[in-house]
């Protein structure tokens, strides 16, 4: 299928997430230390091939214009969506070393033993190669600020930034060209100023069986959202 032809409209794209059940409501603590009353679990919709499959097509579409040597995305959310933008790609006059006709590699960068963002289990790229960085989620651009450090680090040449889902409402500033296919303008707020825990609701990291401030599991304040 043309990239100009996958692109989803916004309620499809919604639809995908929501019978996947990946917007979720509750008290949740980001990946960004930043608390928020709802959270979208792109984990939940990218286990369905089809739908990964779709998503990626659909964000590949928005660099569509660009030639592009290689996707980098960091470890765990950019992992499957990443692959997928790769694969739709074309795979155009690339500057990495892959075989002819594997199309445009998708490389991840993930956190060592200190918890720094880098490049390891063989992974590389030539100097001046065109990279697009792939994140799920953008609520600080945290991560994908890390992974375009190590692109650069590598020799590389970041020439755009995607997600799936920008929740920063159009705050984050890349310094590349920087497309998402979903804007959710979601609350999110420090701790010592989150409603939700001036009502005494427990805190859970998604993702994890962690729980903050609470008397009960937790279970309770991350509901599902399915069909709304």
């Amino acid at each position: 299928m043309p990239l100009a032809e996958a692109m989803l409209k916004r309620e499809e794209l919604m639809g995908m997430f929501e019978s996947a059940g990946a917007i979720r409501h509750g008290h949740f603590e980001l990946s960004s230390g930043l608390h928020s009353g709802m959270y979208v679990q792109c984990a939940l919709v990218l286990q369905y091939p089809r739908f990964a499959e779709k998503l990626g097509q659909s964000l590949a579409a928005l660099f569509g214009d660009l030639e592009l040597d290689a996707v980098v995305s960091p470890a765990m959310g950019g992992l499957i969506i990443g692959q997928q933008v790769a694969r739709a790609l074309p795979e155009g006059k690339s500057l990495g070393d892959g075989p002819v006709g594997a199309g445009v590699p998708a490389i991840f960068v993930e956190r060592d033993a200190t918890g720094a963002m880098s490049m390891r289990r063989g992974f590389s790229l030539r100097a001046a190669q065109r990279v697009l960085v792939v994140e799920d989620v953008w609520t600080t651009g945290g991560s994908t600020r890390e992974a375009m450090r190590v692109v650069e680090d590598a020799g590389g040449q970041v020439v755009a930034a995607g997600a799936l889902i920008d929740r920063s409402g159009g705050a984050i500033k890349l310094g590349v060209t920087a497309k998402a296919l979903l804007d959710l303008v979601i609350p999110s707020y420090p701790p010592k100023d989150c409603p939700l825990c001036a009502e005494g609701s427990a805190v859970v990291k998604p993702g994890s069986r962690f729980v903050r401030g609470a008397e009960s599991s937790g279970s309770a304040n991350a509901r599902t959202s399915v069909g709304r």
